[in-house]
């Protein structure tokens, strides 16, 4: 049974707690996931969630019965649902990346420490928080991993149950790819995604979402080869074939990233229109 409560402090591992913000939806699941990690003097909340002073009070709630205040705020990458309401706690350090410009992300987030791969933040008992740059979803996009544990916060990287939207330009499918490619060498035994429960068996779930986008990538070289000089609006239908309608406009927006990483490669081709082709060899 999941243990995804709304509001309900949640402990996943030693040291560590969820608390499931209340904003479900088409784009977010069963809500934002933030998570508490504690160090010796503090606790971190990782992914803040968003602007919401309900969740922020339910998060202060949290704090209050572990016993530690809120003394630093890490965000996975900037999008609205999952970095807003560190505005809501305005005494706690912020640290992170910085947003790109793409019109998409939370123009309040400015961190007191622009962390960068391979950084890391003191623990409790002696253990580390890295950061991994994971670009992809988004080009600032960070997960974190407790070395000690081998606990991985994948915030949007990977979420439970469902594929993530790529959406350029900030968004690359090469980069996503690369990303997981890379955390198939790190140590990880557990992932806490930014939406969705627990994911237990993180290496199998890694190799079957990079085997799903190569599936998927095949769909698009397959309708480019049927349907060539046509739109990303006339292609989501035949590579989206088994996704609901309603949900292909969110789904052109992979296709879009597909069909950039085709054209670095020299494989597809955009015209003057935007009508997509496959590059023909020789």
């Amino acid at each position: 049974m999941s243990s995804l409560i709304p509001g309900q402090l949640t402990i996943i591992a030693p040291g560590v707690w969820r608390v499931l913000a209340q904003n479900p939806g088409m784009m977010t699941g069963p809500g934002t996931n933030s998570y508490l990690l504690a160090t010796d003097d503090g606790l971190i909340l990782l992914d803040p969630g968003p602007s919401d002073e309900r969740h922020a009070a339910q998060l202060q709630a949290g704090a209050e019965s572990i016993g530690l205040p809120i003394t630093q705020i890490v965000v996975t990458h900037t999008h609205r649902d999952h970095s807003p309401c560190a505005a809501l706690f305005p005494s706690a350090r912020r640290l992170g990346p910085l947003p790109p410009d793409d019109g998409l992300q939370d123009e309040s987030w400015q961190p007191d420490q622009i962390l960068k791969d391979g950084d890391t933040l003191p623990l409790a008992q002696g253990d580390t928080l890295r950061v991994i740059a994971t670009p992809g979803h988004v080009s600032n996009h960070f997960c974190y991993l407790i070395e000690g544990t081998g606990l991985l916060f994948s915030g949007d990287h990977l979420i439970q149950g469902s594929t993530v939207v790529i959406a350029p330009p900030s968004g690359s499918m090469g980069a996503y790819l690369d990303s997981l490619r890379r955390l198939q060498s790190e140590p990880v035994r557990l992932m806490a995604p930014g939406h969705g429960d627990l994911i237990r068996e993180p290496m199998d779930y890694i190799a079957h979402t990079i085997a799903h986008r190569l599936r998927r990538e095949e769909k698009v070289l397959r309708s480019l080869s049927l349907h060539p000089g046509r739109p990303v609006s006339d292609l989501v239908a035949s590579v989206y074939d088994d996704v609901p309608v309603f949900l292909h406009g969110v789904a052109s927006m992979s296709l879009l990233a597909h069909l950039i990483k085709l054209e670095q490669e020299h494989r597809a081709a955009c015209d003057a229109d935007e009508r997509w082709s496959l590059v023909v060899p020789g």
